[in-house]
């Protein structure tokens, strides 16, 4: 399912990362499996969440998402997905530094850089940035 893999001169050991990558992966596998629970418990309730996308053979331009958007929009089911190649995830823990991450994310549909920061309950996704991977899905 998620491959996890590190990078960057500065890691606060392996639990850190166990936990920032089961946040990022709790923030995917909630969208494919329409679970808004596990999507309100991966978000922090300020995310900024943006695509860079191109639409009509125009320039990408930036597109913003909230929390309550998205977690909405996984209630709705938009982003279920039961396709077991479609629900690959390459999960790459850039840095962690005291209670700040990034990490970046390859899936057969996104690309998508995640930043994160640790509450006092659990790691939490604050901002993200993504466009497709997939050539041949449609301009949005």
């Amino acid at each position: 399912m998620a491959v996890n893999q590190t990078s960057g001169p500065s890691m606060s050991g392996a639990r850190a990362i166990a936990e920032v990558t089961r946040t990022v992966e709790d923030y995917f596998l909630a969208w494919y499996d329409a679970d808004p629970e596990r999507m309100r418990r991966a978000l922090h309730p300020d995310l900024a969440k943006r695509s860079h996308l191109a639409q009509d053979g125009r320039p990408p331009v930036l597109r913003a998402a909230t929390a309550h958007l998205m977690i909405g929009w996984t209630a709705e089911g938009e982003g279920r997905e039961t396709d077991p190649d479609k629900r690959r995830l390459r999960i790459v823990v850039d840095e962690i530094h005291d209670s700040i991450a990034t990490a970046r994310v390859d899936s057969a549909n996104f690309r998508e850089y995640v930043h994160l920061a640790r509450t006092p309950d659990s790691w939490r996704i604050v901002n993200t940035l993504w466009t497709w991977t997939d050539l041949a899905h449609p301009a949005t």
